[in-house]
């Protein structure tokens, strides 16, 4: 998942689309002015409510795009706060570093501890196999 700088970014650019798609829209089903003394012959489109449609689906997408970008801003750290939190943060992680390294190095030390009993209970176990296979006698 994304930082919240990128997916404010993202919803900015995503808003730019709503607004360049809307002017389209806003261009292609508009209907041509009649200007006085140029008079052009031709069939006008009569599309009220596809305007109409996709004006509340674009002002929809983008009070609803606006709305999630106020969210990310607001969602962002102070300003004023971010170095003390920064520091706090650094700290905290710092001293969970340190405890998580403590106990890897214990699990180590068990590890190694438990990998020397097995090595000598093979090395027993081997022996005694040595020691059963010289004692019996060839047939």
């Amino acid at each position: 998942m994304s930082d919240r700088l990128t997916q404010l970014q993202d919803t900015v650019n995503l808003q730019a689309e709503h607004f360049c798609n809307s002017i389209g829209i806003l261009q292609q089903c508009s209907v041509p002015s009649k200007f006085p003394a140029f008079e052009r012959n031709g069939a006008q489109q009569s599309s009220q409510n596809t305007q109409e449609d996709y004006a509340q689906l674009f002002s929809t997408l983008i009070s609803r795009c606006a709305k999630d970008i106020d969210t990310l801003i607001e969602s962002l750290p102070n300003e004023d706060s971010s170095q003390e939190l920064q520091a706090q943060s650094f700290q905290r992680l710092e001293m969970e570093n340190q405890e998580a390294a403590k106990r890897l190095e214990e699990a180590i030390d068990r590890g190694q501890k438990t990998l020397e009993k097995i090595q000598a209970a093979l090395s027993d176990i081997a022996q005694a196999q040595l020691d059963i296979s010289s004692s019996v006698p060839s047939e």
